[in-house]
């Protein structure tokens, strides 16, 4: 029995041997690996050392600790993770506010991220490296300097030359006693007869002309010249006065005809109709020249003048082309279509180009000065202004404002903002615009930001909410979508009313009704607080 009990005895010796043993060893272990840590980190700073310090009760965990350190960071500071000093806090969504320590943005359901000191460098930029740029097929193009393509085509259709027009009208009161042209859009021949009309007035000054030249005597030289101006004033041409000279008998009919070569677009006669003097007989439009009003776009109208060279062809005449110049450039612009008129005169020598007749024009012979010049693909239209996006050394990319001139084969001109050797982005460059607009980058691009509006000025928005805390100095609200200022529900501070105390009885879970507007400072001012209709009934009882 002694002898079991010695033997007891001294297994349990050696256990407890053996486990101080390992204890040993472990804590040998690590400090082994303390002293390797401490000798390969780097040295910190004083700020970043103490807020490397993770006090008691936070959980373990990488993320646990950064967060802590995050949180206890403030501007000034360098943050510990990235070795950058920490200029100030703000909300991407609105760049323009800044603050000095980390939280909960006022704005937006999300915290506020830090801005760095080095940042200054990049500001205004988009770095995207090679990897990125090669997955994403970003291209560039360098800013050359050079003229446009000295050639452009549009389509349009033949009109009447407005300058080869004869109105023809009744001179005299009469009876159209013969018609000779009938119908509209017929061709006629200049000097043509179109009518003969009966003119009974004409009948008795020119018998008064007669006998005045029958008398014998001295002195009669200026009763033939009255004699000749009461003809003239009853309607009567020089041609015809002098017809009934020669003929000695009075002729009261007279032959309309032709003044031009054209077509007849208008008859205001027919057979044995009476007219009165100033009644319009025939319209005629000559055809030896045409109008064709081209569709040139808005942004290449700049590249047309007056004398233009112009070559078209229809195909209404196949293989045939038709010379012609620029007339003038029609001050009238197409809202559905962006386009402006050119009016370009076309020879017709054998009158095969008519109204209506559809026509593609090519100009030549337009001498451009140097402009700088970017493919057309790298401009971006934002609606207020128009940018490129500018690609610089270490895979950077920057938005800049320029202002483009005319576009003519796939070139853009600039004509302020850039320079040549630079290059622009021709693709993709629309991720990196939406990536620099998330940065706030394009506010920066304002020469002056605008001011925002006084107090009474600025506009007001309502809603209703459920109070989470009533504070000091801020209202903490929950609140349904706000359409007016395109708010979705959320849970935020509102900064007390300025002009006078909340309503009584209102506690921490009472449905509110509230106003307010935007201060100066980007926050939301309360102006009015009151309970719903159902919490004021309750406060009541």
């Amino acid at each position: 029995m002694k002898k079991q009990y010695l033997l007891h005895a001294a297994v349990a010796a050696l256990a407890v041997a053996l486990c101080a043993g390992g204890y040993g060893l472990y804590r040998l272990g690590m400090h082994q690996a303390s002293r390797a840590g401490t000798a390969a980190a780097p040295a910190m700073p004083g700020a970043a050392a103490q807020a490397m310090a993770v006090p008691q009760g936070i959980p373990e965990g990488e993320d646990a600790t950064r967060r802590h350190i995050a949180a206890r960071l403030k501007a000034g500071d360098t943050d510990p993770a990235t070795g950058r000093r920490i200029l100030y806090y703000h909300d991407p969504m609105v760049p323009g506010k800044k603050f000095d320590a980390p939280g909960k943005s006022p704005f937006m359901n999300m915290m506020l991220v830090p801005a760095y000191a080095d940042a200054d460098a990049d500001q205004g930029r988009v770095s995207v490296s090679p990897r990125m740029q090669q997955n994403l097929g970003i291209r560039t193009a360098p800013v050359a300097e050079g003229a446009l393509a000295a050639e452009l085509t549009a389509t349009g259709s033949i009109a009447f030359n407005e300058r080869e027009q004869a109105v023809i009208q009744a001179r005299a009161s009469g009876y159209v006693e013969r018609l000779h042209v009938k119908a509209t859009l017929d061709r006629v021949a200049r000097g043509q007869v179109l009518a003969e009309l009966y003119v009974p007035d004409w009948v008795a000054v020119q018998e008064e002309f007669l006998a005045v030249r029958r008398m014998q005597g001295a002195g009669l030289a200026a009763l033939l010249d009255g004699a000749r101006a009461r003809m003239r004033q009853a309607g009567m041409s020089d041609a015809q006065i002098q017809r009934v000279e020669r003929s000695g008998r009075p002729d009261p009919r007279i032959a309309v005809t032709a003044p031009i070569a054209g077509l007849v677009t208008e008859i205001g006669a027919r057979d044995g109709m009476a007219v009165m003097p100033g009644a319009t007989l025939f319209r005629i439009n000559g055809f030896g020249l045409v109008w064709a009003n081209a569709d040139v776009p808005e942004s290449q109208a700049a590249l047309l003048r007056p004398g233009t060279r112009v070559v078209a062809q229809t195909p209404s005449i196949p293989g045939e082309t038709f010379n012609g110049t620029v007339q003038a450039i029609v001050p009238d612009v197409s809202a559905a279509t962006r386009t402006i008129k050119a009016r370009v005169e076309l020879g017709n020598p054998r009158g095969r180009l008519v109204p209506g007749m559809f026509v593609s024009m090519r100009f030549t012979d337009m001498h451009q000065d140097k402009s700088i010049l970017v493919p057309t693909e790298a401009v971006i239209q934002t609606g207020r202004r128009t940018l490129v996006m500018l690609a610089e050394d270490n895979g950077r990319f920057r938005p800049v404002e320029v202002q483009a001139g005319a576009e003519s084969g796939g070139q853009t001109a600039i004509t302020r903002g850039l320079q040549p050797g630079q290059r622009v982005v021709v693709s993709s460059q629309f991720l990196i615009d939406s990536e620099a607009s998330l940065r706030g980058l394009e506010a920066r691009l304002n020469s002056e930001a605008p001011k925002a509006p006084t107090a009474a000025a600025a506009p007001r928005h309502q809603g209703e909410a459920r109070i989470e805390a009533i504070g000091k100095d801020a209202l903490t609200l929950s609140h349904g979508p706000i359409p007016s200022i395109r708010w979705g529900p959320m849970t935020m501070d509102f900064k007390l009313p300025a002009a006078g105390p909340l309503p009584r009885n209102l506690r921490q879970g009472d449905r509110v009704g509230f106003e307010f507007y935007m201060d100066t400072d980007g926050l939301p001012q309360l102006t009015r607080v009151s309970p719903l209709p159902a919490q004021a009934q309750g406060a009541g009882k």
